[in-house]
């Protein structure tokens, strides 16, 4: 049982840096890029979920 939790914290993590990168990447301006990065942190399930649903969707630099 606890392998499986285990694994779930690893998919979790990977899911917050992809996301926490996306923001980075993005060209919105630094305000909006902090703020979605803290409500990510934060809250990381419901923000991750907040974030791909809402979050920007300017393309991302280079």
């Amino acid at each position: 049982m606890f392998d499986n939790l285990g694994l779930l914290g690893i998919i979790h993590l990977v899911v917050v840096i992809w996301a926490v990168l996306h923001i980075v990447q993005s060209t919105s301006d630094t305000l909006p890029k902090a703020l979605w990065i803290v409500l990510v942190l934060v809250l990381p399930v419901l923000g991750v979920i907040v974030w791909f649903f809402f979050g920007p969707r300017g393309r991302r630099m280079a």
